[in-house]
């Protein structure tokens, strides 16, 4: 009864959508998150009568012949790149990349990691990092005794003196751009690292090379749509049952076949 393990692999692959579904509610509100999407497609096939094949009848050749399917499987859980919308938070080093890029990051591990939370802070030395902490590239610094920070559309920081009439510029933000951001890997806390799935990145000046730019003052919201996700979540939970019910129906079979004496 080959019923009772396609139903199996379809409720597991419902399972695998349902807990993709989930993890996108649960980050509606995480800065920067991309939604996810599950993808699927059919197991292998058993070929009782191959298309082609001759007819030993007749010698005729059979159009369609007999394939049967044996399930589903789970091919990738790919990132839609799609830019959330702009929330204003008024903070200095608050920044949201208008467009595409990645703002780069130094793990303690001295690897290289991406992300497009803008939500920076400044450490005790004055440094500017992540929330973690993580130093962001290129290494900029804010003296103590600046008054103000801004930063313009091309990712350049400048500092406001008490005893200067000109701001002083420290350094420049770059972004990283890669040719399938869809390859990155996800290793949680809005980071992503390069792959060779997701190609070289290329660092540049916001607004260059087709990179976005940084607008300061504000936050890229998740492009995580909550009526999208809870209509898949329904049709989620529909599959699951349908492939439940397939279980059921073959088991009955199965017990009305051993009760046949």
């Amino acid at each position: 009864m080959r019923a009772l393990s396609i139903a199996a692999t379809g409720m597991s692959a419902q399972q695998t959508r349902v807990e993709v579904i989930s993890n996108n509610l649960a980050n509606m509100s995480t800065t920067g998150y991309n939604a996810r999407r599950a993808e699927f497609a059919d197991l292998h096939y058993q070929q009782a009568t191959r298309p082609g094949t001759i007819n030993a009848t007749d010698g005729t050749v059979i159009p369609a012949g007999v394939q049967l399917g044996l399930g589903v499987r789970p091919t990738a859980v790919s990132m839609t790149i799609q830019q959330g919308s702009s929330r204003a938070t008024g903070g200095d080093l608050d920044v949201a990349i208008e467009g595409g890029g990645y703002l780069e990051v130094t793990l303690p591990s001295g690897v290289s990691a991406y992300t497009r939370d803008g939500g920076l802070k400044r450490s005790g030395e004055g440094q500017i990092v992540t929330s973690d902490g993580y130093p962001v590239v290129p290494d900029i610094t804010i003296p103590d005794d600046a008054r103000s920070i801004s930063i313009n559309a091309a990712g350049e920081v400048y500092a406001d003196f008490d005893d200067q009439i000109q701001p002083q510029l420290l350094g420049q933000f770059t972004l990283a751009g890669f040719p399938n951001a869809m390859g990155l890997e996800a290793i949680g806390s809005n980071l992503f690292l390069e792959t060779p799935a997701s190609g070289t990145p290329l660092t540049t000046a916001p607004g260059e090379d087709g990179l976005g730019t940084l607008r300061q003052g504000y936050l890229e919201e998740s492009s995580v749509d909550p009526v999208k996700e809870i209509t898949e979540l329904i049709e989620a939970q529909r599959g699951y049952e349908l492939n439940a019910k397939v279980i059921s129906a073959a088991d009955q079979i199965l017990g009305a076949t051993v009760q046949i004496r």
